[in-house]
């Protein structure tokens, strides 16, 4: 058996995230379907704060990521670029 491992440790949150067990359909939801159970598993992960960050960094433009959808990432965004 494989098991899984991250040898980078800023992607460490990623070995205990929630999203692992849940799988992929439910953070890429079709469009126009509803990401609230997706943002409730993500607010009761510990890892949120570092998904939402590695989101950030790496120009994630799909999915929920860090319990925030496509727009909210991108408003997050836009207002960080504001105040720079």
């Amino acid at each position: 058996m494989l098991i899984n491992t991250v040898t980078d440790p800023a992607l460490a949150w990623q070995e205990t995230a929630l999203c692992a067990q849940a799988g992929p359909e439910f953070f890429f939801p079709a469009p126009g379907s509803s990401t609230r159970e997706a943002k409730q598993l993500c607010n009761a992960c510990e890892g949120r704060e570092a998904c939402l960050e590695y989101a950030l960094d790496n120009d994630e433009r799909f999915g929920v990521w860090g319990g925030l959808s496509e727009k909210e990432r991108e408003r997050l965004r836009r207002v960080e670029r504001n105040r720079a």
